[in-house]
C-alpha cells in the first residue's frame, strides 16, 4: 500500500550526509525530475505536496508525528543515527508551511513556538462558557 511508504524527501546533493537520492527515489518512488527550472531540493508544500526547490530547506520533520523542527534538532539527530526515522523525514521552507501542511513544532528545539503550539490546543478543547445552554446544568461540579 503506497500510503504505508511515505516519500523521503533529501536534497540531491551527494554529500547530504543521509544516503544516496537513487536509493531515496527507488525506495519512495518520488519522480525528481531534473533540470535548472525543478531546483535540486524538493520541498513539502503547505498543500502537503511535494515542490522543487533552488534552495534548501530550512526546517526538517518527521512525516508519521506531524512534528517539524530545526535541522540541527537534537532529537531528531539522535532519531537520525538510530536509523528508522529517515524514511519519514521530509523538509520545508518555512514554518508556516509545516503548520498549513499540519505539522506541529518540536518541544526540543522550538520550546517558543511549542509552548504557543499547545496553549492553542488546549484553549480548543476546552468548552467555552457561552456553549452551555441557559437551563441546563453545568457539566463541572
Amino acid at each position: 500500500m503506497q500510503g504505508d511508504k511515505p516519500a523521503t524527501i533529501l536534497p540531491s546533493d551527494a554529500d547530504s550526509g543521509v544516503g544516496s537520492d537513487a536509493e531515496s527515489d527507488a525506495d519512495s518512488g518520488v519522480d525528481r525530475g531534473s533540470g535548472p527550472d525543478l531546483g535540486p531540493y524538493r520541498l513539502l508544500g503547505a498543500d502537503g505536496q511535494l515542490r522543487p526547490s533552488p534552495t534548501p530547506a530550512t526546517l526538517g520533520g518527521h512525516r508519521r508525528s506531524r512534528i517539524y523542527g530545526r535541522l540541527d534538532c537534537r532529537a531528531a539527530l539522535q532519531a537520525l543515527a538510530r536509523g528508522g526515522y529517515v524514511r519519514y523525514r521530509v523538509f520545508f521552507a518555512d514554518a508556516d508551511s509545516a503548520v498549513a501542511a499540519g505539522y506541529r513544532p518540536c518541544a526540543v528545539c522550538l520550546p517558543g513556538a511549542y509552548a504557543q503550539w499547545k496553549q492553542a490546543q488546549a484553549l480548543r478543547r476546552s468548552p467555552s462558557p457561552q456553549g452551555l445552554l441557559p437551563g441546563l446544568p453545568s457539566p463541572c461540579r
